[in-house]
Order: C-alpha cells, then sequence, then structure tokens
C-alpha cells in the first residue's frame, strides 16, 4: 500500500499531455469480445482499470500483446463465454460490458455482478430493460447476471426511462451483430458513446446516430479486427486544468478535444480564470487573479460531468464568497467533502445540494480517497495548499490517471509516493 505526499502552494506551471480517455477505453476493450481477430488498440491510459480489464479477457482464453507503452493487440478468437473471474469482475464497475459483448457473440452472457466506486444504489436496471428487448431472458441472483436469448437476438426500439451511458454502450454491443435494426431513443450522448459506435463501425459494424439521442444500429453477421486509438481522457484533461486554476498557475493540457471539455471551460471562465483553446490543446493561466463564486449542476453531456464534481467542490472552497453544487446524476457523492472539511473547507451538504463557502486558504492534513474522482479532489486541494498533505487509499486514484505523480512533477509539484507502514 502506497500514500501521496504533497508539499503544496507551488503552481503548477508548464505543460501536461492528457492520456486515452478511461470511460472510452474500457468498453471498447470489451468489445474486442465481439471480433474474432487482432484489434490493434490505440492512445490506452495507463492505469490500473485497464490492467485489470486486461487480466479478465486473459483469463477468459484472449491473447493480449503489449506493443508500446500505450498500444496492444487484442485477440479474443478464443475467448469462452461466461468463464470470467468474479474476482476480477468486482474490482471494476466496467466489467458490466462484458454482460454486451457476450450476449453479442454468444447470444447468452454470464458475468458476476459489477464492483467500482461506491455513489450510493447505481442500478443496471436500463441495461436489463434493453437486454429484454432485444429477446434475452436476464436473471440475477445477487452474485451474477446471466441473460439467455432462448430464440436468439432481434433488432427493436428501445426507449430508456433515463439517460444511462452504461447502458447506452451495453445495448450498442449486444445489437451490433443482432439480426435487423435496433433503434435506441433517450441515448446518452457523452463522447465514450461515439468512441465505442466510431470502434464498432471500423470493425464492420453499421451504427448511426451516436452522439445524438437516437443511435440506429443496423446488425452485421461479424465483425473483423481493426486498429483503432481511444479518444484523449476529458476528465483527466479537466482535473489538471482545475489544478492550474486552484495552484495560481499557468498549465497548457494537450492532447484534448476542446469541445469536450467546453462546459468545464465555461464554468473556469465565469470563476476568472482564463482559458485559451487551440486545435488539440487548451492552456489555463490563474497568475495573480482571484477566484470568484459560482454555481454548478452536475448534467448528462453536454453539461458538467458528474466525474467533474469534486475537483470543482475543492476550486469552490478556494473562491470568494459561497457557492452551491447541485449533484443530479448520483446519490452519496458527496461523502469527500468530511476529507475537504478536514482540511478546514466549510462546506454543508443536504441531500444532492452542497452549499460551499470560500475560505481564504486551506490546511494541511491527512486525508484519503473515498472514490476515484474524490482521490484526484484531494490532490488538487494538497497542490494549493501550504504545508504537507498526505492522502492515503491512493489505489482508487490509480484506477483511473495515469502517471499523475509523473505529470503533476515536471509542472513544478513537489509530489511523490510512499510506501505506507
Amino acid at each position: 500500500m502506497e500514500k501521496i505526499l504533497i508539499d503544496g502552494g507551488k503552481p503548477l506551471v508548464g505543460e501536461i499531455e492528457t492520456s486515452g480517455m478511461k470511460n472510452a477505453a474500457l468498453p471498447i476493450i470489451f468489445g474486442c469480445v465481439l471480433v474474432k481477430g487482432r484489434c490493434v488498440i490505440e492512445n490506452l491510459p495507463e492505469i490500473d482499470d485497464v490492467e485489470v480489464s486486461f487480466q479478465i479477457l486473459e483469463d477468459m482464453g484472449a491473447t493480449i500483446e503489449r506493443i508500446d507503452r500505450t498500444t496492444y493487440a487484442i485477440d479474443c478468437t478464443k475467448v469462452r463465454g461466461g468463464s470470467s473471474s468474479v474476482q476480477l469482475v468486482r474490482k471494476l464497475r466496467a466489467s458490466y460490458y462484458l454482460l454486451g459483448a457476450e450476449i453479442g457473440r454468444y447470444g447468452k452472457a454470464y458475468v458476476g455482478s459489477p464492483g467500482g466506486c461506491d455513489f450510493g444504489c447505481r442500478p443496471i436496471d436500463q441495461h436489463i430493460k434493453g437486454f429484454e428487448a432485444l429477446g434475452c431472458t436476464v436473471r440475477m441472483d445477487g452474485n451474477y447476471v446471466e441473460a439467455v436469448a432462448h430464440k436468439g437476438l432481434q433488432g427493436t426500439n428501445i426507449f430508456f426511462d433515463l439517460v444511462s451511458v452504461g447502458a447506452t454502450l451495453n445495448v450498442m454491443l449486444a445489437a451490433v451483430c443482432a439480426p435487423g435494426v435496433t433503434v435506441i431513443e433517450n441515448a446518452a450522448r457523452e463522447p465514450h458513446i461515439v468512441d465505442l459506435a466510431n470502434f464498432l463501425n471500423t470493425c464492420g459494424g453499421h451504427i448511426s446516430g451516436a452522439g445524438t439521442d437516437t443511435i440506429k444500429i443496423k446488425g452485421v453477421t461479424e465483425l473483423h479486427g481493426c486498429t483503432y486509438a481511444i479518444i484523449p481522457d476529458m476528465i483527466e484533461a479537466g482535473t489538471y486544468m482545475i489544478a492550474a486554476a486552484a495552484t495560481g498557475g499557468h498549465l497548457k493540457v494537450t492532447n484534448v478535444i476542446p469541445k469536450h471539455l467546453e462546459s468545464i471551460t465555461s464554468k473556469l471562465c465565469e470563476m476568472g480564470v482564463t482559458v485559451t483553446e487551440g486545435d488539440d490543446f487548451v492552456e489555463v493561466a490563474m497568475e495573480g487573479k482571484k477566484l470568484t463564486r459560482t454555481n454548478v449542476k452536475t448534467l448528462p453531456y453536454p453539461g458538467f460531468p458528474t466525474d467533474m464534481q469534486p475537483q470543482m467542490a475543492v476550486l469552490m472552497c478556494l473562491a470568494e464568497g459561497i457557492s452551491n453544487m447541485h449533484e443530479s446524476v448520483f446519490d452519496n457523492r458527496f461523502r469527500y467533502t468530511e476529507e475537504l472539511a478536514r482540511m478546514g473547507a466549510l462546506i454543508k451538504v443536504s441531500g444532492k445540494m452542497a452549499r460551499i463557502e470560500g475560505v481564504k486558504s486551506l490546511r494541511p492534513a491527512r486525508v484519503r480517497a473515498v472514490d476515484l474522482r474524490a482521490g484526484a479532489a484531494m490532490v488538487i486541494a494538497g497542490l494549493a495548499t501550504e504545508g504537507t498533505t498526505e492522502i492515503d487509499n491512493i489505489q482508487l486514484i490509480e484506477r483511473g490517471y495515469d502517471d499523475l505523480v509523473g505529470k503533476l512533477t515536471k509542472c513544478g509539484a513537489d509530489i511523490r509516493k510512499e510506501q505506507v507502514g
């Protein structure tokens, strides 16, 4: 076990390159199960969740070859359906994409219940609704999810009761090889929805409308291998943008798609941060300025992302006046506020609302990561605070950030990892 130590109060200055998007990489990795052939996936982030995904597939019979640090060849020709390790599956929320992939290839699936960060109740009812509409009978026993299309899969119309990124991705995986036409209405529009559609189309799929609320899938007989590059991670990029603002720094964040960052950029500008956009970079400048209050409500894309909520809350702690954060996507996502309170933050949580009163400065403390993005928020708080901040439970942070300590160190942060005990 390791912890992160930060001697903060130093502005971040320089350039950080964003890695491939975690939330796009995982469904695409599991989507390789649909392909009887070799897929070369580029721009993969070097993070724990990707490594666990590889372990799951290798345990099922896949062959995975590392070509370089961010490029892997995945061959799922000999994958055995229904054979995934429940112990490995429980380490990931995204392991539920195995359900859609197995259904799409074998017409049935048997996968352990997913794990991942705990944000309260995170049901998969919309996933099940989609699978049932395609012709599956679904059974859950607490430890496993089983789906069987006794009469085969059949394209259909599916209307989600609420916008669900996971369900949209999972139904795309299940339907890409289903006979007929599947239409998903009230679909999620996140960039990684588009990325999965582009990957499947590169493999021979016929998917249109990804990025809108209506996705049309014309089932194909089979998919073939391809070479495909994962899009940049907008959440990683947004985290570094906020870190630059919190430390009063000047940071150029490269390998980004600025359009994906518009909701984050808009709020930073509203708080007095200068953000300059290029073709594939954003530059954040905060030297000598004061942060002003703002209000944020998390929403599905293109709204402000829930995965940026904890990081933005840290910036609100350092802003003049009273800010309000409204979480509309997940329950129980404010647990990290207890950790910020240890650092002197003034936050009052009521249900899905947090009232944040800005303070002149935070104070160093020993805190812990309660989930992936909350851990990133603790890092930002430590970077912005003079003195030494210790962060425990950092394995949660390393699930989703590629070389966080190394990248920040190159931009002037005094940050390091140490063994616990």
